[in-house]
């Protein structure tokens, strides 16, 4: 370390993670934004919607399990690879669903959004394994809230560009291109990623800092012993106090996101009378300040741990303040004015944003034998929002004729999710696994930052 300045390598993984996160959000949301356009086209209600949008979720859940397993088996580069070229070529397929009939055309979309929730179910896992990885545990808020402020900037950059494709050349078109650009961006993948041990152009300093600091360096070259998913494992973070809480607060802060993801837009135009042209930018003034709040609650989290406080404290914090502003949603339905409506939506955006620091959560929690397993679980259960929500909205605005309750619905997220980590979680520390005593010898491996809490 004396001889030489340690390299930033972990800064560009950083930018790969947050670039993919941003190209997985939109292709998550393309179909919201073609929404509208689709449902006329295809002569759909609101309900029959709310099914196809619910369809990435039930694959998205289905997927975590074996998802992270895959990932501690062969290691983050390559499953997350094929995940990515897989959901590309599944959303570019959608793009053709118009040449079938109405019925057909109907569950060829339910089946292709389906199937884009299982190549995509490794992805958050993979970033969370990634980032565990290569960052210190002091520097772990940020990495995650920055990858996964990547949802929000999807919504800034891509909005309104699948808004304007829309409107100009049809919502076949939005599939097609987000789904090139996902399979060019699997190519760059395979050149761009390592582990931080075989990376080519990470030196001695750097790799030393995030080693020495709490990174788990060593995740892949272990994981590639893994012969299956452990289920007493599984069990035994099933039966841990803190991880349901952490569990139970990510799925209502997912119930928040995927209103935003599904049917926001259709809000936008059918509730407040927009075009989708105008929904399309519209709808990412609100995920500016969602990418702003998110990006801000990893950095003020770090603060506070770089300050003396307790991890608990400093992830705790940011939480429940960030998910009491997101609660302000509510005040839509009291507001005519179109710059009021907006207001509220890119203030509750925002509070989700700093809110949502599961991820980090996770990488500090997640015992190191099953770093991957144990994020597709959390994103198992944060993931059947992507289910319930969008078909609860449906049946609420069919039977109601608006939004109004849908939004007291995502409000009420916003609040169970506060409780959860006030009252459920108590302090945030690395699970230890219990190993059998045939395995002796291992026990000692989850202990990892146990002294960070």
């Amino acid at each position: 370390m004396q001889s030489s300045k340690p390299t930033h390598v972990r800064y560009l993984i950083l930018l790969m993670l947050f670039l993919v996160t941003t190209i997985n959000y939109a292709d998550r949301a393309t179909i919201a934004i073609a929404g509208s356009s689709l449902q006329k086209d295809l002569g759909i209600d609101a309900v029959t919607l709310g099914y196809i949008f619910s369809a990435f979720g039930w694959a998205y859940v289905a997927g975590q399990i074996p998802g992270g397993w895959l990932l501690d088996r062969f290691g983050s580069k390559k499953v997350y690879a094929l995940s990515i070229f897989t959901w590309s070529l599944f959303t570019v397929l959608q793009g053709f669903v118009g040449e079938f009939g109405m019925s057909t055309a109907v569950v060829a979309l339910f089946m292709l959004r389906f199937l884009v929730g299982l190549a995509e179910a490794p992805s958050f896992p993979g970033n969370a394994r990634i980032v565990a990885a290569w960052f210190p545990t002091a520097e772990r808020g940020t990495a995650s809230a920055i990858f996964n402020s990547a949802q929000y900037f999807s919504t800034v950059l891509f909005a309104p560009l699948m808004g304007w494709i829309v409107y100009s050349f049809g919502w076949e078109h939005v599939f097609i291109v987000m789904g090139i650009l996902g399979i060019v961006f699997s190519l760059v993948w395979l050149k761009v990623i390592y582990s931080p041990r075989e990376h080519p152009r990470v030196n001695e300093a750097e790799f030393k800092h995030i080693a020495d600091n709490g990174g788990m360096v060593d995740m892949d070259q272990k994981g590639k012993k893994s012969d299956g998913p452990k289920w007493d494992y599984i069990r035994q973070l099933l039966t841990n106090r803190m991880m349901l809480g952490v569990y139970l607060g990510q799925y209502c802060i997912n119930g928040i996101t995927y209103f935003f993801l599904t049917w926001f837009p259709v809000y936008l135009v059918q509730e407040r009378g927009m075009t989708i042209l105008k929904a399309g930018f519209i709808a990412s003034l609100p995920a500016i300040c969602g990418f702003i709040g998110g990006v801000l609650g990893g950095v003020i989290s770090d603060y506070l741990l770089r300050k003396g406080h307790s991890l608990t404290f400093a992830r705790k914090a940011p939480i429940i303040a960030g998910l009491l502003v997101s609660s302000s949603i509510v005040a839509c339905n009291y507001v005519e004015v179109e710059w009021m409506v907006v207001g509220f939506m890119a203030l509750a955006f925002f509070g989700k944003g700093v809110g949502a620091l599961g991820w980090a959560v996770v990488s500090d929690t997640s015992p190191k034998q099953i770093a991957g397993l144990s994020g597709g679980l959390f994103n198992t259960f944060g993931n059947i929002a992507s289910i319930t929500t969008p078909i609860v909205i449906g049946y609420i605005i069919s039977s109601t004729g608006s939004f109004k309750w849908a939004l007291v619905f995502v409000g009420a997220n916003a609040l169970v999710a506060v409780f959860s980590y006030l009252v459920i979680v108590g302090p945030i520390k690395r699970v230890v696994l219990k190993e059998p005593p045939a395995k002796g010898g291992n026990e000692a491996t989850g202990n990892l930052s146990q002294a960070h809490s």
